[in-house]
This record gives structure tokens, sequence and C-alpha cells, in this order.
């Protein structure tokens, strides 16, 4: 099925043509900081997938993994739209609260769960990883 997705002013937009490689509740600090507390909530698509118009504003990082992360969100509006690890070209971690409902997309896996404060709930159903998972596997043709 495909998704569409918008920030909250409409400024940028989204079509993505596949199915995400994987769906994952991100518990990292830096991803914190973006969700102000709580947990970042990502589907990744294979970059090919993914259609996007308008501008975004991009900041980068180095994050605990060593990678590069690129945050990109909509310069007008302030809606996180996506991220794009160094490691990782090939996918981009598209922001969930970005993708139009409904979608029915729901995480599989919660990582960073070292980083989660005492406080969290995480669903224990969740497969989990304390840091760093391994890549998901590319997309089925």
């Amino acid at each position: 099925m495909p998704y569409t997705g918008s920030c909250a002013c409409g400024a940028v937009t989204a079509t993505i043509a596949g199915e995400p490689v994987a769906v994952r509740q991100c518990w990292c600090r830096q991803c914190q900081r973006v969700a102000a507390g709580s947990p970042t909530t990502n589907a990744i698509f294979a970059t090919d997938d993914v259609e996007l118009s308008g501008t975004l504003t991009t900041t980068s990082y180095v994050a605990e993994s060593g990678n590069t992360l690129t945050q990109s969100f909509c310069g007008l509006c302030g809606t996180p739209v996506l991220a794009q690890s160094s490691a990782r070209p090939q996918f981009r971690t598209m922001r969930i609260g970005f993708l139009d409902q409904p979608h029915g997309l729901a995480p599989q896996v919660a990582i960073w769960t070292d980083d989660a404060p005492a406080w969290a709930h995480i669903d224990p159903a969740l497969e989990r990883f304390a840091r760093q998972p391994p890549a998901p596997a590319p997309a089925k043709a």
C-alpha cells in the first residue's frame, strides 16, 4: 500500500511507494530530545521508495553509534519528517507522526532501551535492543 505524509502546515509532503522494512521505537537521548522526552517512532523505508516535496531544514550530528545522523524537519512548522544515517543510505527513517492516518503501522522493536528513563513504559511484546540494533533486512522485491 502506498503511504503519504505531510507536516502540520502542509509545506512538506511525501509519497512512499513501498512497505517499511521495520518500524522501531527509539529511546536514544537525541530522539528523546526530538520527541519532548518520549521515544520517536519510525518506519524505515527504502530510499528509492520515498518521494518528498517541499523544503526540508536539516541538522546533523555524530550519534552514539558513531554514525552521522541527519534529521530533517519542516522549517516552517517544525514537524519532524525523517532521519538518515550515514551508515545506511539505502534507507529513510520516516517519523510516524508525519505519515497520514490511517497507516496501520506500529512499532515491532524498541531500540536504545538503556537510554530510556526509569519511568518509561516499553511494551513487553516488543523485541528490544539495549543499544544500536543490526541494520534491517532489505525490502523484498
